[in-house]
């Protein structure tokens, strides 16, 4: 149970977000290492087999680590405990978060557009409150941790369109153009809502730092999305990272 272990995994699994905790503050980077690490077992979860009770089970396993009073001894249950205790984590996020992951289990669409809202707000909403919570964010940053993470996930989830497709998902609700336009600027506008009320939300904010690019750019062009034309140049990558981090602006 090392924090060098959830580090490790995030390095390897989930690079973007682990350049964001290098680029935040030392005394957070203890708590935001376990959270991502978690983040990213219980994503890869649903991929890891082609069994679905499989899938499902570690899901639970996760769901259980959660809910349970006692740490785990495991590389990233462990210091997960830890970082709940420490920080006051809401448990009942974080179970959230790993059940919307059961959608990824299954090759069923999304039912409606609200289905496909909650999933977001479940996953990258939570995890960006649980995240700004572990930074020392006040009960009334939550609204503006869950806009700006919904709009954060939704850029990786229209990257991620191509491949979900390949493997037998249908991730859009609408894969219209129209449609894909107006996902992006709905994603635009909670940035901006986020924005106007981020006081609070300090260094969890850095793992978004794309996301505003991104949604610009399928705005513009949405059939980038399909084309999985979507990314920045490392020099823009770079710059819009040390920029945030430099000035707290996002």
């Amino acid at each position: 149970m090392s924090l060098a272990a959830c580090a490790a995994l995030v390095e390897r699994g989930d690079p973007d977000r682990f350049a964001a905790v290098m680029a935040a503050p030392l005394r957070v980077r203890a708590r935001l290492f376990p959270l991502y690490a978690f983040n990213l077992e219980v994503a890869r979860a649903p991929w890891v087999t082609k069994e679905p009770m499989i899938a499902e089970m570690r899901l639970q396993w996760w769901r259980d680590v959660v809910a349970e009073p006692v740490a785990r001894k495991h590389e990233v249950a462990g210091p997960l405990h830890t970082v709940i205790q420490e920080a006051g984590l809401p448990v009942e996020v974080l179970d959230r978060l790993v059940g919307a992951r059961r959608w990824d289990v299954y090759s069923d669409a999304f039912e409606d557009a609200a289905h496909f809202d909650r999933y977001l707000d479940e996953t990258a909403g939570g995890l960006m409150w649980c995240a700004a919570k572990a930074c020392g964010a006040p009960d009334q940053a939550e609204a503006a941790a869950r806009d700006f993470g919904w709009a954060a996930g939704l850029a990786t989830f229209l990257r991620a369109v191509p491949e979900l497709e390949a493997r037998g998902k249908i991730p859009l609700v609408d894969g219209r153009t129209e449609a894909v336009r107006a996902l992006a600027a709905k994603g635009l506008a909670k940035i901006g809502q986020a924005r106007r009320d981020r006081r609070g939300l300090g260094s969890a904010v850095l793992a978004g730092w794309q996301a505003e690019a991104l949604l610009i750019q399928v705005l513009k062009d949405p059939q980038i999305v399909a084309e999985g034309a979507m990314g920045l140049s490392e020099f823009q990558r770079r710059g819009r990272l040390a920029w945030a981090a430099l000035t707290g602006f996002w």
